[in-house]
């Protein structure tokens, strides 16, 4: 079963091309370590939430941008074996060199975590746009959250978009100074859930997210009242991304 890395970091809007050299450069390694897709898209249209949202996440500054990422394994036993030995204290790779690759942005500031697939439909390839979503979702709601996604997805696929993964906390270490858990304010016995949408272009989300937030629209999947959500939805947050490094 696959799985998946997520990340989340906050880059001075004048250093995104330096974040991307650093990228095409590094990330160059987790495939390396057997990693099947990395994807790094950069904001575009991030709303700020009144509770959450991406830029209190990475405490994000007003000359920051916000990046949404993620790395795509055949499964976790790959992705723990890449990350190890990525992690040794004898593993040499000048792509991991401060000095001869520094990152430009706050690593401290990143959070990130491993993430075990709940639902994964379409198919991944080629996205000029994608929206990301980070949810605190009770553990016991697991299933009744799973298949909320799974109706979405329905929805999501009729107007356009390519692909939908969702994708269940499973190694998310706690931060010094950000963490996803602390990003979507998690109460115990919550797990965060990593997700996100694949679109062909931002035409054809922005057509599809406005027919969904019309007052015309009828769909009782999306009824609150027929198929309530099993999280709160006052602490989940939301974006649109571009892509700008695909490997």
């Amino acid at each position: 079963m696959s799985y998946f890395d997520g990340f989340v970091l906050a880059v001075p809007t004048a250093n995104k091309q330096k974040f991307i050299d650093h990228a095409n450069l590094g990330d160059t390694m987790f495939k390396d370590m057997g990693a099947t897709r990395v994807v790094e898209t950069w904001a575009d249209d991030v709303p700020k939430g009144k509770v959450t949202d991406f830029q209190g996440a990475v405490q994000a500054q007003d000359d920051e941008a916000v990046v949404f990422s993620w790395i795509e394994w055949p499964d976790k036993a790959t992705r723990d074996a890449g990350m190890a030995k990525m992690m040794s204290p004898d593993f040499n790779d000048e792509r991991m060199d401060p000095e001869k690759n520094p990152m430009p942005f706050d690593g401290k500031r990143m959070i990130y975590g491993g993430f075990a697939p709940l639902l994964e439909e379409g198919h991944s390839g080629a996205s000029s746009y994608t929206d990301g979503f980070v949810t605190p979702v009770p553990e016991d709601k697991r299933d009744a959250y799973r298949e909320m996604a799974d109706k979405a997805w329905r929805k999501f696929e009729q107007f356009g978009a390519r692909r939908s993964v969702e994708a269940w906390g499973d190694d998310i270490p706690d931060g010094k100074q950000t963490d996803f858990r602390r990003a979507v304010k998690a109460e115990a016995g919550e797990a965060v859930v990593f997700s996100f949408i694949e679109w062909p272009d931002k035409a054809t989300r922005d057509a599809g997210m406005a027919k969904m937030m019309s007052p015309d629209f009828n769909d009782e999947r999306m009824d609150p009242e027929k198929n309530p959500m099993p999280f709160d939805g006052k602490r989940m947050f939301w974006g649109g991304f571009r892509p700008v490094v695909e490997l």
